[in-house]
């Protein structure tokens, strides 16, 4: 009994200035019991809703509760089973302690990304904005040198045909002297009849 009771503490109960102390009982569980303890599991778990899957404080709780009594069931029979099977109980909640530690550090270094993806976003905005006002500027400036390029090329081409044109004329102009000066010249040569 002192071992069950080191295992399993006595409950206390305090009714206003009543303290009561329920001590575990030290009766082995038949058959029956422990039907009678599936039946009742399934039957809490179904009346307070406890989720089937996922972390459930709810489901937690009673599954604790019936761990709890089955290692007091063992240890009635055989101290050094109840014994181990505390063992388990502690390591087992020991774990779980490590992994809602492990979830709540998680669920921390995501909100802290989460919100350095939200400030960066805000930035990235700004310099799409930005960016997008200087190839704005750019599209501009382009459009400009092209005009401008298109107009040095129309006028270019214009003082080509007319220098063209100049120089066409300037062959006439120097063929025509020519002949005139050719027939001159022999006028003068040519004898005289």
């Amino acid at each position: 009994m002192e071992i069950l009771n080191a295992i399993l503490p006595p409950r206390e109960i305090k009714d206003g200035e009543q303290l009561w102390i329920q001590p575990v009982s030290s009766t082995p569980a038949t058959r029956p019991d422990v039907i009678a303890l599936q039946e009742q599991l399934d039957l809490r778990l179904q009346q307070r809703q406890a989720r089937e899957t996922g972390i459930c404080p709810v489901r937690r709780e009673l599954y604790t509760q019936c761990f709890d009594e089955l290692i007091r069931q063992v240890a009635i029979n055989c101290v050094e089973r109840g014994l181990i099977l505390l063992h388990v109980r502690d390591e087992l909640r020991m774990t779980i302690a490590a992994y809602e530690t492990l979830y709540e550090s998680s669920i921390a270094f995501g909100i802290r990304k989460a919100l350095q993806a939200e400030h960066g976003k805000g930035d990235m905005e700004t310099k799409i904005l930005d960016l997008e006002a200087k190839n704005r500027e750019l599209e501009r400036s382009v459009n400009e040198l092209m005009a401008r390029c298109e107009a040095i090329e129309r006028q270019e081409t214009e003082r080509r045909h007319i220098d063209e044109k100049n120089h066409n004329e300037e062959i006439q102009f120097l063929k025509r002297a020519n002949q005139q000066l050719k027939a001159q010249l022999e006028g003068i040569i040519s004898p005289r009849k």
